[in-house]
């Protein structure tokens, strides 16, 4: 019974075995191959009787066949019956051999179960085989080609029948004519050829090891003398590879004089292949082994052919590699290989021609040349060692090449030269220098395969390995290496040649080698002197980020190199050094301290100096820098930092000669043209003068009455080279030099010279008479210098300790002269520094005596101010010629210090006269900017405000009781800036409040150190407002305002209302609420009898709130209305309900507003529900006379209240009102909602409205049932109901209440939310709600039947004794006209069950009654009612008595039973869940139990139902059915298994649950397995596919003395049918289940 099931099913997965489904496919393979394993010569029978019997199968059904086969023999080989393995051998033969065309797939596959067998079955094949391998007849193409395979698969087996084979196959290579014989014949002696090799590597593990090489070599040159003579002349390529590749094979083989003999053919012709083939892996690796014998045998043939072979390899070594592609990577290392070879033999030649071809300078040539001799000096080192000065010398070439990939190759080759010992011979140090060269490329636009970051990285790395791991180097490098830090050229490599020093200098110091401090001077060294080395360090130092980075380095280095430069220098560095690197570790380029930096570095010169103790090294320090100041033309900020160290240096010379000297070359060698090199020869000449004062001024004016200064052509004999140089450059060299000289010049030496030798200097070279007579320059140059050096000048005397009594009697006119250069600066843009220059001279000069006169003050401050605050901001365009405009971080730089020197100026004028008159002069002038329209003028106007009141606090001294008359006024402009759109801005206003309240407290006689907590308390208030909200703003507001109320004295409160007024229409909106709650708060107090004003006072604020922008202004201005209200109620009420609908938002604000007081908001709720009850809620309408039916619309008086319902309660402090009135609002708000589903607005909407102009309401804008629905939110909100709210909007209700298709569902969730979280409210609103059920409008009984419906749902209805309330209505419901009322009426009566179970049996008869007759509804077209039926019945029979069910179980379960395959989901869903309920009525009846298994296929099944909850369903019914089953292992399954919200493996579970069922009820088998195959025809692809497994494992685990039982005719006829379904799902499934046959 079981063979003849087996058969059946393996017959019909043959069938299946070419489905066009992959998987499908798959898995009947799958299927066969387990059957295979079982039974594997029923399944090879029946594969071979199926092929045997169909020879006109198509070629891919036979494939697969045949690849079964082969994986059941790979598999089973070892149980498969001799005989069998006989036959299926002589299958692969016939099948392979059957058609003398080639057909690949179909061949190969046979091919591929005779090498299978082969593995075991060695001779049996190759008895076979070789019965179709006969002398002189051309064999098959598969036989040859398994030959071939079957010597890769098993050398062991096949090398002792190769002789004979070979003897056989010779006759056969002429016979062979076309080129796919000739291809498997030259494949096939490859592999035998391998094969041979491989057996004779392992002689050792081999059966038969007397084999030799030479008892195949004749034959072997037999089939060469075919292949090489004839077929490698083919034109198909893939033959001519195949034969290559034997012959690389063969040449191992062949007999020594043999191979000698072919060499000076083979050769070449090997060699010719490349021009034919674009595949060249296969050729070289020929050829390499060639090569390899060839060697191996000590051939003298071979160096004949090296002039062809090395030109032939090397075009193939330049080819470019791709390492995406592996046969150019692999190529590339055999062509390497073959280089190697000879170089064992040939290393001479070999060398030479690759010296030669590396002269070429063709950039694919040098590269292949280069990656040979990179190759050879690795692989072959010993060979190369007598040749390294000849590679040294050869490779001098190649390092000009201009190429990044030649270059790269070069580093490469460098690098391997190193590890073997080349850079320490003549000629090292050039590839060196090239390696440093290329550590200092720049940063460039990448282009190419190699960029230049790239090979700069490399050489990085190369370098440092040259230091670390190349210990032979470390002489060569040391002091090399040094030489290259000095040159302009390699400033890029610094960072790597400081740290390789280091790590040498380190090194050699631990070793304590006399090497280690370097002589300089040294014969034969290029190092630079100590001094240019120190100077080139100190600069890096002083730019520590650039250049890689350079400066720690360049600083590290100095230290590693002390005792080198002086005795003495390495005690003052190895202190100072240290510290100032740390300082380094923190700081990025964008935070760093440049200008501290600076001071540091010219401070440790001095020191070192100092420390030196040695006039003559100083001296050569200060010449050398000198001459070393033209390497820094191109960098002049480094070159401005050499000036500053050249004049640190001449203080500490003590040779005034070389002092005069070096200012001389100084000022004659600058370019007076650049500014920053101008600034450094000043500040160098500055810092001489400290200590050569008479000496410094002497060269000045020396130089200054040069010919330089004359415009004719003498000059040109003392100016070399500097034909072209600006002599207005020049002079402004000087007057900034003269500056910088009055600066650092000690004091008591330069005040008595400041008029004689300074003035009179500067001003003979600004202009003849710059300080006689005004007259203007047009050189930015000259004017930038002459304001610089007046402001150095008064910072010089203002700084003195003996200024006092020192009167500057140029101060009014250079004054003047500074505020002409601010006035003449455009006001559109900052592109120069002249204010910032000039603003800081006169904050410098006006501290000079004799003071300024009042006017003359007023006209600083006037042009000051305005010229800096009419600026755009930093960040605007500059709409200047791009030469002009400066770059973004320039422009920022420069406008913070323009402020900066404009608030010292105001902080000094203000110091002298300190006094409320000398604060109001300054503020007028900022006043008018703090009302600005633009934020960054605004900012600026607070900000300079407040650095004035704080310096102002600072130095207040106040010595009688005066009156701060102005701070009313002040506050009244501060007051509303607290509020500013700009953080800043606000911050700012409330330091300034917080500062003149603390003025005020002082002039109050308060003690500076006296703190006011009311004062104090604006510090909070501050911190609030970095990120206001609305709510902070008014808090802000509230507080500040009592804050100022408190402190401003009486007199002073009328000035401050004048400003808030005008502050009600500041350009800033914020500004202007912070003015409106300023004066609501200070009003509240001050009601004044404006009750006739009151409807003109409502319509000028709701004019005035629709110009009002600020939505927080809005409601500052609505507080009004509320303050009205609370005096005039009724007016303001019979104003605003006359207002047109919908609301505008300004009336929404007024109504907002009247929510503000509970007792108000009471009143008027009261009256709107009242009427809401009585109103008509819409109005039947025909559309059109043409259109049939009608249309809700509706009336316009309740919908009006509706929306000043709304309204209303969206003040939050109208939660009181709401709280005491909640029941009759909550269900007035729910009857119009019910009542507003689907209902349209009416056209005449505001036809009732006022006046004309206020019939402008837009229908289209109003929601009927929306307002409604708005308004009963709101209501839930300010009850403190958030978690109904926010329940009810994570769920959507509010969405489905609006929606009539989704009302009832939006109710249902409204009801659970206030059964859930607000069950207290329920019984006033059961009451309240009950009388709705009558009325008249079925909206209305829908919507209040489905709130009761769901309150049924929860025990709070018990709880609260309403059960027979809300019983007693839906019973009344069930006989409702309305089918939706009926359908959730029997949903309320299903709901007891679960909300309160212990009543079930109280009203057993009822709920029993309206279900069944539920499930026999008539009119139920949508089945809602039966399903809602059988649902609520499935809930109330889980809590009924057996008393009040036992008679009916099994009339219900036929009730239910054809609802088991509904289509409809959830009907499905419900009548299986009804079934579970049922089972608990069942149990020990056997009627119910084989009902429960008359179902039980069914629920088994429908575990994979395509719907989820169909799924939940039949676990849940299975588990609690599980014991009326009958079986203890099959109900332990279950309740182990099946787990509603766990995923099953179904068939897993349904393997071992057929076990089960075989065990236990053999005598159903027969009903079950019928039931099942009744399912093979299911609507659901799952279900089918679930039936097929089912009854796989059924069978499958079927003993076979109860085969008996099941019909194998009808379950084969099955699953046959179901291998042929149109879902892929299903054929796999049953093709899986037939693999369960054995």
């Amino acid at each position: 019974m079981e063979e003849c099931g087996v058969d059946q099913v393996t017959l019909a997965l043959l069938d299946a075995a070419n489905d066009k489904d992959p998987q499908v496919q798959e898995q009947v393979r799958k299927s066969l191959l387990t059957l295979g394993k079982q039974q594997p010569d029923v399944v090879l029978n029946m594969c071979q009787d199926y092929l045997v019997k169909h020879p006109k199968l198509v070629a891919s059904h036979r494939v697969v066949i045949l690849q079964t086969i082969e994986l059941v023999v790979k598999s089973s080989i070892s149980e498969v019956s001799y005989p069998r393995i006989k036959s299926i051998i002589s299958l692969a033969s016939d099948e392979m051999t059957r058609s003398k065309e080639v057909v690949p797939d179909w061949q190969q596959a046979a091919s591929n179960i005779l090498v299978a067998v082969g593995n075991k079955h060695i001779n049996d094949i190759m008895e076979e085989i070789l019965s179709r391998f006969q002398p002189g007849v051309l064999p098959h193409f598969f036989v040859v080609q398994t030959l071939a395979s079957l010597s890769d698969s098993n050398v062991y087996g096949m090398v002792p029948f190769l002789n004979a084979i070979l003897g056989t196959m010779l006759p056969m290579l002429g016979m062979a004519k076309q080129d796919n014989m000739k291809w498997v014949f030259s494949s096939a002696l490859a592999h035998f050829c391998e094969s041979i090799l491989e057996y004779l590597a392992n002689l050792d593990k081999a059966p038969d090891p007397t084999v030799r090489k030479d008892t195949f070599s004749s034959e072997v040159y037999a089939a060469y003398d075919i292949l090489f003579l004839s077929w490698l002349q083919s034109r198909e390529a893939k033959l001519r590879l195949s034969v290559v590749e034997a012959l690389g094979f063969m040449s191992h083989l062949l007999a020594r004089d043999k191979l000698e003999e072919q060499l000076p053919k083979l050769i070449p012709t090997i060699l010719s292949l490349y021009k034919k083939n674009p595949e060249h892996y296969v050729i070289s690796k020929s050829l390499c082994q060639v090569l390899d014998a060839s060697v191996n045998m000590g051939s003298r043939v071979l160096e004949t052919q090296m002039d062809t072979l090395l030109l032939a390899l090397h075009q193939q070594v330049c080819v470019p590699v791709d390492y995406s592609n592996p046969p150019t990577v692999k190529n590339h290392n055999e062509v390497l290989r073959c280089f190697t070879i000879l170089a064992t033999t040939f290393h001479d030649r070999l060398l030479v021609f690759v010296l030669q071809k590396l002269e070429n300078s063709n950039e694919r040539n040098r590269v292949g040349s280069l990656a040979v001799l990179r190759h050879l000096i690795n692989s072959s080192a010993s060979i190369m060692e007598p040749k390294k000065l000849l590679i040294l010398a050869s490779v001098r070439q190649p390092l000009s090449d201009h190429s990044n990939k030649v270059k790269k190759m070069l580093v490469q080759v460098i690098s391997a030269m190193a590890h073997h010992g080349y850079l320490e011979l003549e000629g090292g140090d050039q590839l060196v220098r090239f390696i440093v060269q290329h550590c200092a490329l720049p940063d460039t636009v990448p282009r190419g395969e190699v960029t230049d970051e790239a090979l700069r990285s490399m050489c990085d790395s190369t370098l440092h390995l040259f230091t670390t791991t190349v210990g032979q180097l470390t002489d060569v490098l040391w002091p090399m290496l040094v030489g290259y830090l000095t040159p302009l050229q390699y400033s890029s490599a610094t960072t790597p040649l400081c740290k390789s020093l280091i790590l040498l200098a380190n090194k050699k110091r631990a070793a304590q080698e006399p090497g280690y401090i370097i002589d300089f001077g040294a014969d034969g060294t290029s190092l630079p002197t100590p001094q240019v080395l120190m100077i080139r360090l100190w600069v890096n130092a002083a730019f520590p980020f650039r250049c890689r980075n350079h400066g720690a380095p360049s600083l590290s280095l100095l230290l590693a190199l002390a005792p080198s430069f002086h005795a003495n220098a390495e005690q003052v560095w190895q202190r100072e050094i240290p510290e100032l690197l740390a300082s380094l570790e923190e700081p990025t380029a964008e935070n760093f301290q440049k200008k501290q930096w600076d001071e540091c570095l010219l401070k440790l010169l001095s020191g070192t100096l100092v420390a030196l103790d040695d006039d003559r090294w100083c001296c050569e320090l200060a010449a050398q820098a000198t001459r070393y100041l033209p390497t820094y033309n191109n960098a002049l900020e480094e070159k401005s930092f050499l000036y500053k160290c050249i004049g640190v240096t001449l203080q500490r010379c003590h040779n005034k000669e070389v002092v005069k000297k070096q200012l001389q070359d100084v000022l004659i060698s600058a370019r007076h043209t650049d500014a920053i090199e101008r600034a450094g020869v000043a500040m160098g000449v500055g810092l001489c003068a400290s200590s050569h004062l008479d000496g410094t001024l002497a060269k000045l004016d020396e130089f200054g009455k040069s010919d330089a200064f004359k415009k004719a052509s003498g000059i040109f004999g003392l100016l070399k080279d500097k034909s072209e140089v600006d002599v207005e450059k020049m002079k402004s060299t000087l007057i900034l030099c003269y500056g910088y000289v009055a600066l650092h010049a000690p004091e008591d030496q330069i005040l008595p010279r400041m008029d004689t030798d300074i003035l009179r200097n500067i001003s003979k070279h600004f202009n003849t008479k710059v300080l006689g007579i005004k007259v203007e320059t047009k050189d930015l140059t000259l004017k930038l210098s002459l304001i610089q050096s007046v402001g150095l000048i008064a910072k010089a005397i203002s700084s003195g300790a003996g200024r006092q009594g020192y009167l500057f009697t140029r101060k009014q006119e250079l004054m003047g002269v500074m505020m002409d250069f601010i006035k003449a600066e455009p006001n559109d843009a900052m592109r120069t520094p002249v204010r910032h220059l000039a603003m800081t001279t006169c904050a410098n000069l006006i501290n000079l005596d004799p003071p300024l006169a009042e006017s003359e003050t007023f006209d600083v401050l006037r042009t000051c101010l305005n010229g800096m605050f009419a600026l755009p901001p930093v960040d605007a365009a500059d709409r200047a010629k791009d030469e002009e405009s400066l770059e973004p971080q320039q422009k920022q730089v420069l406008y913070s210090e323009s402020f900066t020197a404009l608030h010292e100026l105001l902080r000094n004028v203000l110091a002298k006269d300190l006094s409320p008159d000398g604060l109001q002069m300054a503020f007028k002038h900022i006043e008018c900017w703090l009302s600005s329209g633009q934020e960054h003028e605004r900012e600026r106007a607070v900000w300079t405000m407040l650095d004035m009141l704080r310096f102002y606090l600072d130095k207040l001294i106040v010595k009688n009781m005066v009156t701060f008359h102005n701070l009313g006024a002040l506050l009244g402009r501060l007051a509303p800036r607290c509020t500013d759109p700009l953080a800043s801005v606000r911050k700012g206003a409330v330091s300034c409040i917080y500062t003149l309240l603390h003025i005020q407290l002082r002039y109050e006689g308060f003690a500076l150190d006296y703190s006011d907590d009311t004062v104090e308390s604006l510090i909070d208030l501050r911190e609030k407002l970095s990120n206001p909200d609305h709510t902070v703003l008014y808090k802000t507001c509230s507080d500040l305002t009592k804050i100022i109320s408190k402190r401003l004295p009486q007199q002073q409160l009328n000035t401050l209302l004048f400003m808030l007024f005008e502050g009600l229409v500041d350009s800033q909106s914020n500004c202007a609420r912070a003015s409106s709650v300023i004066l609501n708060t200070l009003l509240k107090s001050r009601g004044a009898g404006l009750q006739d004003l009151v409807p003109e006072i409502l319509e000028v604020l709701h004019i005035r709130l629709q110009v009002i922008s600020e939505e927080q202004v809005k409601v500052g201005v609505a507080q009004a209305v509320l303050i009205l209200a609370s005096q005039h109620l009724q007016t303001v009420i019979n104003t605003l309900i006359s207002y047109p609908l919908p609301f505008d938002s300004w009336s929404c604000e007024m109504w907002i507003a009247l929510g503000a007081d509970s007792t108000i908001a009471s009143q008027i709720m009261e009256m709107l529900v009242e009427k809401l009850a009585v109103m008509v809620p819409y109005v039947d309408r025909k559309e059109s006379m043409l259109r049939p039916g009608q249309t809700k619309v509706a009336t316009s008086p309740p919908l009006a209240m509706t929306c000043a319902l709304r309204e209303l309660m969206m003040n939050g402090q109208s939660a009181e009102a709401v709280l005491s009135l909640f029941t009759p609002l909550f269900c007035a708000l729910l009857v119009r909602v019910g009542s507003s589903v689907g209902v349209q607005v009416p056209k005449d909407f505001n036809s009732n409205s006022l006046s004309p102009d206020r019939k402008r309401g837009t229908t289209a804008n109003v929601d009927v049932c929306g307002v409604a629905v708005d308004a009963l939110r709101i209501l839930l909100a300010r009850a403190q109901l958030e978690d109904v709210v926010n329940r009810l909007d994570q769920e959507g209700a509010w969405e489905q209440i609006r929606d009539p298709q989704q009302h009832i569902s939006g109710v249902t969730l409204l009801s659970r939310a206030m059964a859930k979280l607000s069950g207290p409210r329920l019984p006033a609103i059961v009451e309240n709600l009950s009388p709705c059920l009558n009325s008249t409008y079925e909206c209305q009984r829908t919507t209040i039947t489905a709130f009761f419906s769901e309150l049924l749902n929860h025990h709070v209805v018990t709880e609260l004794m309403m059960m027979d309330v809300l019983m007693n209505s839906m019973m009344e419901r069930i006989s409702d006209p309305c089918s939706t009322v009926r359908m959730l009426a029997i949903r309320g009566l299903g709901n007891i069950a679960v909300g309160s179970p212990e009543k079930v049996n109280k009203y057993a008869k009822e709920l029993l009654a309206a279900m069944s007759s539920g499930m026999e509804e008539k009119d139920d077209p949508g089945k809602r009612i039966t399903l809602e039926a059988m649902s609520g019945l499935s809930k109330v029979l889980l809590y009924l008595d057996q008393k009040n069910v036992h008679l009916l179980v099994v009339y219900i379960f036929m009730k239910i039973k054809p609802f088991l395959e509904n289509d409809n989901d959830e009907i499905r869903c419900a009548s299986i869940m009804l079934l579970g309920n049922l089972s608990k009525f069942g149990c020990g009846e056997p009627v119910f139990k084989d009902q429960i298994h008359s179902v039980l296929v069914s629920l088994l099944l429908h575990l994979t139902d395509p719907s989820l909850q169909v799924v939940k369903a039949c676990k849940y019914a299975m588990r609690v059915c599980a014991p009326v089953v009958g079986s203890e292992r099959i109900s332990g399954m279950f309740q182990k298994h099946i787990h509603e919200d766990k995923a099953l493996h179904y068939g897993e579970f349904i393997n071992d649950l057929t076990k089960y069922i075989v065990q236990d009820f053999p005598g159903m088998l027969n009903f079950y397995h019928i039931t099942v195959l009744q399912f093979f025809k299911s609507n659901w692809a799952e279900i089918r596919a679930s039936a097929a497994m089912f009854i796989g494992f059924l069978l499958g685990n079927l003993p076979m003395d109860l085969f008996t039982h099941i019909n194998m005719g009808s379950v084969t006829k099955g699953l046959v049918m179901l291998l042929q379904d149109p879902d892929p799902m299903v054929r796999v499934k049953a093709a899986e289940a037939m693999g369960q046959f054995h």
